[in-house]
């Protein structure tokens, strides 16, 4: 394993939605594929590691090639690569308006050759036209283009913004905000949920509020690190927000919020009919000890039972996931990574468990997806919970992290598919999800969790009395 794929082994999930009315979720997770003691903290690059100037963009294409054919979980054809790649740069300058651009990419050798030829001449051609950044941007579109070309949502080139915003949600999601969860529909619309206590709830905004401008800007269609990039700002600065309640299209209201240093928790919890209700919405750094205080407090409160939401979570470290799952289980694996090359490695439980979390009830959904599932997984299979709602979304891949540049001038780094997962007993559930034991419908509205109309919550609660007579 080379020193650039030990800078981290990670997974990004980006959930996407194909059904008409549904949410196209996106949400920041990470899931660590390799061996205990392999995970460090995403501060630095190849040039911290090898103490080398970071490289230009013709490197990283051959660095790009290269990496996919060492550590990419399928076999890897490199004229696909290449193609994926002049069909993005194409792709590219069209919209700069250059129709049938001229890319050389019949160098003599090996892939790696004809990757860095062809971005070498999209760049001699065309860089100067496209401004002061033609360069980059050409790098850029042609990276996007050598990790798309194998067709793998997980496997893509993410820029600086991007790994800024993945740090932001490992390191627990410190930023200048507002303190909303943002989702988005098919059809374009930006809904917020808030959260408790911080500065949008406090102004009062309601959970599934659709925006419609921040400062005066329509948002609607825009990508979802646009509105992020609208909404976040300076510490105590005010955001103006126009939104309107999802079936109140025209009762549009108008909020001022001040800008805050925002620490999303990950945990949610309360005491609610004599059951600890615990909502996670990822697994980040700090939420395996938030769910540890949650399920101690329902402990010393005589909780009859445990809900654990994990519905809408789109994954999180796999320590997290983990340390997590430790809690519940006493002893035994809890989930397997294996390789291209059938290389299995096993994180087994920790020796945490938390004794007496019984009864508990799991709830899914179609966008439980990733670290959830391994959670939801291990639970099932070690029949220490019912798992309730929902067949979950069916992520059963982990991918790898390899950064770019240096801590101070970050290039972006490539997400690569790297291996699959498999619960305790042994199910791949890579594009199966995670049957419930008990299957209760319910719409993915996020306005619903936890509300009055919650009807998986309901189930769950009357799942627990039923237990709890036996």
């Amino acid at each position: 394993m080379t020193l650039r794929i030990r800078a981290l082994i990670a997974a990004l999930i980006v959930v996407a939605v194909a059904a008409a009315g549904t949410l196209y979720i996106r949400q920041r997770a990470v899931a660590s594929a390799g061996p205990k003691g392999v995970d460090v903290a995403m501060n630095g690059g190849l040039a911290d590691v090898l103490g080398q100037p970071p490289p230009d963009g013709p490197q990283l294409a051959r660095m790009a090639v290269r990496d996919l054919q060492e550590v990419y979980y399928k076999p890897v054809d490199g004229a696909v690569v290449v193609k994926g790649e002049s069909d993005s740069l194409r792709d590219f300058l069209r919209t700069k308006h250059v129709a049938n651009a001229t890319l050389a990419n019949d160098a003599a050798g090996s892939d790696e050759d004809r990757a860095a030829e062809t971005l070498t001449g999209a760049q001699d051609r065309y860089a100067s036209s496209l401004g002061p950044d033609g360069r980059n941007q050409l790098s850029e579109a042609a990276l996007r283009g050598i990790m798309s070309s194998m067709n793998d949502p997980y496997t893509v080139f993410l820029s600086a913004r991007e790994i800024q915003g993945l740090n932001e949600s490992l390191s627990g999601g410190n930023f200048g905000g507002i303190g909303v969860y943002i989702y988005q529909l098919k059809d374009g619309r930006v809904l917020v949920q808030p959260i408790e206590e911080l500065p949008a709830a406090r102004a009062g905004m309601k959970p599934g509020e659709v925006v419609d401008t921040v400062d005066g800007t329509l948002v609607r269609g825009l990508a979802l690190d646009r509105v992020e990039q609208l909404i976040r700002g300076v510490t105590g600065s005010t955001v103006r927000i126009t939104a309107h309640q999802y079936n109140a299209p025209k009762a549009e209201r108008t909020f001022n919020v001040t800008r805050e240093i925002i620490h999303v928790p990950s945990v949610r919890a309360k005491m609610e009919d004599g059951y600890d209700y615990i909502r996670l919405s990822d697994f980040g750094q700090t939420s395996a000890e938030e769910v540890r205080k949650a399920l101690v407090d329902g402990e010393q409160h005589h909780a009859k039972g445990y809900i654990f939401d994990l519905r809408d979570n789109g994954g999180g470290l796999v320590t997290a996931a983990t340390q997590i799952s430790s809690l519940f289980v006493a002893q035994g694996p809890i989930v397997s990574t294996i390789q291209r090359d059938g290389q299995k490695t096993t994180d087994s439980a920790l020796g945490d468990q938390l004794p007496g979390l019984h009864p508990v009830v799991v709830l899914v959904n179609k966008y439980t997806a990733s670290a959830s599932e391994i959670t939801a997984g291990a639970l099932q299979d070690y029949h220490l919970a019912t798992i309730l709602g929902t067949k979950t979304f069916g992520k059963g891949v982990v991918q790898t992290i390899i950064p770019l540049g240096g801590a101070n001038a970050p290039l972006g780094a490539f997400k690569i598919t790297t291996a699959r997962y498999v619960t305790p007993l042994g199910r791949d559930i890579q594009h199966r999800g995670i049957m419930p034991d008990v299957v209760v419908n319910q719409s993915v509205d996020p306005a619903l969790i936890d509300t009055p109309n919650d009807k998986q919550l309901a189930a769950a609660k009357a799942k627990l009395r039923a237990l709890s007579q036996r």
